[in-house]
């Protein structure tokens, strides 16, 4: 054999197997773009110092229970009055006095920074040449306000846990249906109450998420998002609104309260998902809609 016929018989050998790590690389290249995401906003300090002051809540609320005993004068918000007799309410609480506020305000910068942020930093460009593709990259961004939710819900909480156990007294828990269930019963209505809150959250990411497509302006996008969540926990109190608040994102925000049930009753939290993933279906198709026709270069 000739050495012309050596080297078209090995060139094919030397090729395919470069087509194999190419189409691996295509393939896992949505959750290499992820993982990215999910790095670059957890490393930033805006994020760790917002993710810190949640978690100052529950401390702040046992430390004051514990010197002042407040807990003990029926005034203040749900669950207050039950923190001496045992800590592990201390997460319950904190949930119920972060969920009206501080946590729409973190995850309204989280959402609101999502599409405005890049395009404020010109960065935008860069990623749909990446190539990330436009739906790709709604879906990545979203995927990192969902994963934020969750991680400062479990924040609250097991900081909520870990203070509650170190100044109060622990053991079962007497739930509002007057029943009592153990540790594990507890820590599994507290997985399924972190659960709740989060999906909670997840009709206002998607709102931000649109929001954050309309603008360049980063900070504008979070306040808009922000002022929504507030404007309609107010709608929420109106009576004679009554027709609309099954309607409000916000609505089933308290439901939770039915997880301290037994049986637990789950009317909320199916109530509570359906009109989360209806506002996810459609402020997402409005997302792309504008996120489609956008002109990234101008």
């Amino acid at each position: 054999m000739s050495q012309g016929e050596a080297a078209g018989l090995g060139a094919p050998a030397e090729t395919q197997p470069r087509a194999e790590p190419a189409a691996e690389t295509a393939h896992l290249r949505p959750f290499a773009l992820l993982g990215s995401e999910l790095g670059t906003l957890f490393r930033r300090r805006r994020t760790i110092a917002m993710l810190v002051a949640l978690a100052a809540v529950p401390v702040l609320i046992a430390i004051v229970v514990r010197i002042t005993h407040a807990g003990s004068g029926g005034r203040g918000p749900a669950f207050l009055g039950s923190i001496t007799d045992n800590g592990l309410f201390v997460g319950f609480t904190a949930l119920v006095v972060c969920i009206p506020l501080f946590l729409p305000l973190t995850l309204g910068v989280v959402a609101g920074d999502t599409i405005a942020g890049e395009a404020g930093l010109g960065t935008l460009r860069y990623l749909l040449v990446a190539p990330a593709g436009r739906i790709r990259l709604l879906v990545v961004k979203y995927a990192g306000v969902v994963v934020f939710s969750l991680a400062a819900t479990v924040v609250i909480v097991l900081a909520g846990i870990g203070i509650g156990a170190l100044l109060f007294p622990i053991g079962p828990v007497t739930l509002l249906s007057g029943d009592t269930v153990d540790a594990g019963g507890f820590f599994v209505r507290t997985a399924l109450m972190a659960g709740y809150v989060t999906i909670s959250l997840l009709g206002l990411g998607a709102i931000g998420l649109f929001i954050s497509t309309l603008t360049t302006v980063p900070v504008g996008a979070m306040a808009a998002t922000v002022v929504l969540a507030g404007v309609s926990q107010i709608l929420d109190q109106l009576p004679q609104l009554d027709w609309l608040h099954p309607w409000l994102f916000t609505h089933y925000w308290l439901g939770f309260g039915d997880l301290l049930r037994d049986p637990i009753v789950w009317d909320s939290y199916g109530q509570n998902a359906v009109l989360q993933l209806g506002y996810i279906v459609v402020f997402g198709c409005l997302a792309y809609g504008r996120f489609a026709t956008k002109d990234i270069l101008s």
